[in-house]
């Protein structure tokens, strides 16, 4: 129960975990050696936690071997795989601090981190799909002098790392894991910036280890638990709320593919009896939406988590109804905060679990505030959506005056527009900042406009979020050109775009105009954009639609 303001403080007979995350999977290790940690269905490659605390030990000793220092940044650049995992652990076992690099990234984005973190060991896969990673990372990096050694994944490189293992010892890394603090950073993730660049939210062992463990209690995991991964590694829900999870519980991560494909993720549910599965909502409605869904057995599945996005209503109810996930949970959160702030229960009504986001988390206090005073408001009125406790990042790496504003009295305040109800539910009902969330990914349309500043014909850019039912929100630009430019279409600012931003940050639709909506004082009036925008494109349908 809350009190008469929008506050709650989720209270909790299970202490926090006081230990690194290498202390953390050396526990699980002892307890189930023989047991399955890791299925890489792609790969054909399973390993128990015998096997996972062997390989994670090789990569940690190649990873010193080469140089590596606890606090330096190494970054990681690869869709889901099993070595994606192992660097992940090893990483936290010499204290290294883990770089996730969006594998959708191209050359702009990548120097940008590369830069920004101050990396100096990358790992890279070799190419995905369409991307050339190897042509990037050279194309960038003769200017970063910092950046001194790339390991390829598949690549000799990367075989050269592991066996310049043996030139270490085991007691070097155990003498540098007794060294590390759980309070210690470890992990950078960047999350698109209002500035026009990504900021790197920095976690601490502390921050994310406690946050997999208990979005694990949610869902009543324990030892038997296998659960499919399809969301991406470098984002927390893969590698907080997904492995983490996993390992604080002793239960095992299966990786459907190297990225989301819905048969896949279904036939792995099926092959290995999968008991979780998780997605943001666009992924569930693709795996609905096959033609022979019915043909899959998903009759392993009780829970799972649906986050990242809001969740169409009805999405839930066949997600419950037809995927046998009976327990599913509904997550809200975001980086900064290691991510999970709100989650609901496998013991809420169905009603509860389709239209909130939850109740506040094991030891963590949430409120609903005014966003100039930052004091609780009422009970149902809307405010901005603030966090405190264990799981608010340490900072933006190197932008103290970013951390300040988005942290303040130790909260972070999120920039979205939240109502608490009487027994502590909430609703996410929009966003005081005009971030866009596409299909999980969030997106500053600030980042986006200043790069279409470039285009040689755009005087001014404005980019909204618009409706879309597959993916929640689409970007739409508004631009204005130059005197004498050849009316730019859709098809020639995604030609523009390609290959110098990531694909979900490439507007769908482009509008041309002399001058945009203004209020008096001389602001731009993104709302009445959106609205206009929704009448002229027809997608009052996709409006209209219900979410949690």
């Amino acid at each position: 129960m809350t009190s008469a303001i929008s506050y709650a403080s989720g209270t909790s007979s299970v202490p926090l975990i006081g230990e690194t995350i290498d202390a953390n999977l050396r526990r699980a290790v002892a307890a189930y050696p023989e047991r399955e940690a890791v299925v890489d269905v792609a790969a054909g490659r399973r390993l128990t936690y015998g096997q996972v605390d062997a390989a994670v030990e090789q990569v940690a000793r190649g990873l010193m071997a080469r140089g590596v220092a606890a606090g330096d940044r190494v970054g990681i650049w690869a869709p889901n795989c099993l070595e994606w995992y192992l660097v992940q652990y090893a990483t936290a076992r010499i204290g290294a601090i883990l770089v996730n690099i969006n594998p959708s990234y191209r050359t702009h984005e990548l120097e940008y981190v590369l830069r920004q973190a101050g990396i100096a060991t990358l790992v890279s896969a070799v190419a995905f799909r369409t991307s050339d990673y190897r042509a990037m990372i050279e194309q960038v990096r003769g200017g970063l002098p910092a950046l001194a050694d790339v390991v390829y994944l598949g690549d000799r490189t990367w075989d050269d790392l592991l066996a310049g293992a043996a030139a270490v010892g085991a007691q070097e890394v155990a003498d540098r894991a007794a060294g590390l603090g759980f309070d210690d950073p470890i992990n950078i993730q960047y999350t698109s910036g209002t500035t026009g660049f990504p900021k790197g939210a920095t976690l601490s062992h502390h921050n994310i280890l406690n946050n997999g463990y208990f979005v694990g209690e949610a869902m009543g995991y324990a030892f038997e638990d296998r659960i499919c991964v399809p969301v991406p590694f470098y984002h927390c829900f893969g590698m907080v709320m997904g492995n983490l999870s996993a390992t604080s519980h002793g239960a095992c991560v299966v990786i459907p593919a190297p990225a989301f494909e819905p048969a896949a993720t279904l036939q792995a549910v099926q092959d290995e009896r999968c008991t979780s599965l998780y997605g943001v909502p666009t992924m569930f409605i693709a795996e609905l939406g096959l033609p022979n869904f019915a043909d899959y057995d998903l009759t392993s599945l009780r829970t799972g988590c649906m986050a990242g996005s809001p969740c169409p209503v009805e999405v839930m109810k066949r997600v419950v109804n037809e995927m046998h996930m009976e327990q599913v949970t509904i997550a809200y959160g975001m980086t900064e905060t290691s991510p999970v702030a709100t989650q609901t229960g496998a013991d809420d009504t169905l009603d509860r679990r389709v239209s909130t986001v939850g109740r506040v988390h094991p030891h963590v206090e949430i409120k609903v505030a005014d966003p100039e005073t930052g004091r609780p408001l009422p009970i149902g009125e809307p405010g901005e959506f603030c966090t405190r406790g264990y799981s608010v990042m340490i900072g933006y790496w190197d932008e103290p005056d970013k951390t300040a504003d988005a942290i303040r009295g130790r909260w972070m305040h999120t920039g979205d527009l939240a109502v608490m109800d009487e027994e502590g539910y909430v609703n996410i009902v929009g966003r005081i900042k005009d971030m866009v969330i596409r299909g999980g990914e969030n997106i500053y349309p600030r980042e986006i406009e200043e790069f279409l500043y470039t285009h040689p014909d755009v005087v001014d850019a404005q980019v909204i979020g618009v409706p879309d039912e597959r993916y929640g929100e689409e970007l739409m630009a508004w631009v204005r050109l130059r005197d004498g430019a050849v009316p730019l279409t859709a098809a020639a600012l995604r030609e523009f775009c390609s290959g110098r931003l990531a694909h979900y940050k490439i507007p769908r639709y482009v509008h041309v105009v002399d001058a945009f909506p203004m209020t008096v004082t001389g602001k731009i009036r993104k709302v009445q954009m959106r609205e206009e925008s929704i009448a002229m494109l027809g997608l009052e349908t996709a409006a209209a639609a219900r979410h949690a």
